[in-house]
């Protein structure tokens, strides 16, 4: 059985940097930080928010990347990191937001973490909308064009979970486009 290139290609780049090598690492992080940076974009409130989640991000996977035993696996890996990651900064986040003045209330709280993006485009605007668990699961499917086995695997859920979060946040999603075009 003849294997594709590229599958060849990125293991042997995951055995580099099991190594050590330290070019093998910087090829890892040019070769992925696009997608992992769209996907935690997804996650976190802003733009600066994303940066350091994939920053730390970076910092388990350099730590970690001995213990990926299937180089094959790597894809699946990397989202789990950056998703942890990810959930590390929310519970952070939350943290502070716990500490805050009794005069503050919660819907502006809310209302801020909810606000789409100015440049994003109308989907990306929707997305913003839905809640993380749905926009974590049409992120992962639609635009890093994972299956729904990976997708239990990264997420750390059962496959019968991911088949109905995904079949809701896409009747969710198409609610919330069908809502922004009555206010166009």
């Amino acid at each position: 059985m003849l294997r594709d290139k590229q599958v060849i290609l990125q293991e042997l780049l995951v055995l580099r940097c099991k190594r050590g090598e330290r070019q093998a690492f910087d090829e890892l992080v040019r070769q992925w930080e696009g997608r992992l940076l769209y996907y935690v974009r997804r996650l976190v409130a802003t733009e600066g928010d994303a940066w350091d989640v994939m920053q730390e991000t970076w910092l388990r996977v350099c730590k970690g990347i001995r213990s990926l035993d299937s180089p094959d696996r790597l894809a699946t890996w990397l989202y789990q990191v950056s998703r942890c990651a990810a959930l590390t900064h929310w519970r952070g986040h939350y943290r502070a937001h716990a500490r805050l003045e009794e005069g503050e209330k919660l819907e502006e709280i809310a209302a801020e973490e909810t606000k789409p993006f100015e440049d994003a485009e109308r989907v990306h605007r929707a997305l913003g909308c839905v809640s993380l668990a749905h926009r974590e699961v049409l992120t992962l499917f639609f635009l890093e064009d994972l299956s729904q086995e990976q997708m239990a695997e990264v997420l750390g859920i059962p496959l019968g979970t991911v088949k109905s979060r995904l079949s809701y946040a896409k009747r969710t999603l198409r609610s919330v486009l069908q809502q922004e075009e009555g206010c166009l």
